[in-house]
């Protein structure tokens, strides 16, 4: 199996495609704004003949979920699953819980396949567990490959500078702290992130896990009180920054690139 990230653009999410011998499976799809674009990519990598097999959305926030129909259909309307929590959302077009609005979008409708709790997917006998991950929403999910020890985080971290936000539509700041410490314990060698390129090596990583960790902790120590010098996110924004700024190893070469696999 190759592990294949097509960096985010703009608003978008980390997309990443899991490529079999004869099939694929699409990790996140982005917004609607660049579904041309992914779709574009996921043949590059795949070929005209791409078998994509299936859509697992990680959120239903639109950063991560608003191409998903029109990539479904490029591919013979393959089916999109998410959590069951998150199918009353992607199934009307909801467009407050999906944060569209935040991005003066429609959410596009599309009918959804609930994913039960630690639900394991298999692609050239390489397993993919999807486990629940709550906290950036009641929705959130994370996949990890432990074949390649490789684990697609999507919000439960934003960047390795940018803790997640909690304080958004079915969001739960005690159940994200538990998520990360879930994560932490999958002691990955590869992180990929919502934004940004992969983190690399288990120390790097738990080191990351660490600093995110201990400022949630501290949070719920201030009964959820933002430090006075964490400024208010922006209106789209699923993440915090935090003052004074974290430290962050990755850079983005080429964020147009659907060749890297960092």
């Amino acid at each position: 199996m190759r592990i294949v990230r097509l960096p985010g653009i703009h608003h978008d999410a980390n997309a990443v495609l899991l490529i079999g011998s004869e099939e694929a499976i699409l990790i996140d799809s982005g917004t609607a704004w660049y579904q041309l674009l992914q779709q574009e990519r996921i043949i590059g990598q795949c070929g005209e003949e791409c078998k994509l097999r299936e859509i697992v959305l990680t959120s239903r926030r639109y950063p991560f979920s608003g191409g998903s129909r029109a990539i479904s259909k490029r591919f013979g309307d393959v089916p999109i699953s998410a959590h069951h929590s998150a199918i009353s959302s992607l199934s009307t077009g909801d467009f407050f819980t999906t944060w569209a609005n935040r991005f003066d979008s429609d959410m596009p409708r599309f009918e959804v396949e609930g994913i039960d709790e630690s639900t394991v997917k298999i692609l050239d006998d390489e397993s993919i567990e999807i486990l629940e991950a709550p906290g950036p929403s009641s929705c959130n999910l994370l996949a990890f490959i432990p074949s390649q020890q490789t684990a697609i985080v999507g919000a439960l971290l934003p960047r390795a500078d940018r803790p997640m936000r909690w304080d958004v539509p079915t969001g739960n700041l005690v159940q994200g702290l538990e998520s990360l410490e879930t994560l932490r314990d999958l002691q990955s060698e590869k992180l990929i992130p919502m934004h940004g390129p992969s983190l690399q090596g288990s120390d790097h990583i738990t080191e990351t896990l660490e600093r995110h960790i201990a400022a949630l902790e501290e949070i719920i120590d201030s009964k959820g009180v933002l430090p006075r010098s964490w400024p208010k996110p922006a209106h789209t924004s699923l993440w915090h920054e935090p003052v004074p700024a974290w430290p962050r190893l990755e850079q983005e070469i080429n964020q147009a690139d659907g060749n890297n696999r960092n």
